[in-house]
């Protein structure tokens, strides 16, 4: 099966060996995506819901990038270092995707990239 490999300044680069988002037949693979500013590449304030908000912006920026949008997203894992932000998280995702809505697991972590709270990466149907 032949790979294309996703790209676009409307998210952050990537800061490590990966590719923002891969397509594999009809799937798209982002990877995780931290609250970093596209632009600047600077975290986009210590603020937990701006943080979420980064997030899902860089998220729908690939799936735009990959002729999809946000709410064709099947799955999605959320990285919190906090699982008191939990709520945040389904408030967020309340307000950007319409029911039914895609599975998704949840976990906290001890620490993420660049000492941010949040990361979410997610898989998207492109059929």
């Amino acid at each position: 099966m032949t790979k294309k490999f996703i790209t676009t300044t409307k998210a952050p680069a990537a800061i490590g060996v990966y590719s923002q988002a891969v397509v594999s037949g009809n799937t798209l693979y982002i990877s995780g995506q931290i609250p970093l500013m596209p632009d600047s590449m600077e975290i986009v304030s210590e603020n937990i819901e701006e943080q979420i908000e980064q997030v899902f912006d860089n998220l729908t920026a690939i799936c735009v990038e990959a002729g999809a949008k946000l709410d064709d997203t099947i799955k999605f894992n959320v990285y919190l270092t906090d699982l008191a932000h939990f709520p945040k998280v389904n408030t967020a995702m309340e307000q950007r995707l319409a029911a039914p809505y895609p599975a998704r697991a949840v976990v906290e972590v001890s620490a993420l990239p660049k000492g941010v709270q949040v990361e979410v990466d997610a898989i998207v149907d492109l059929s």
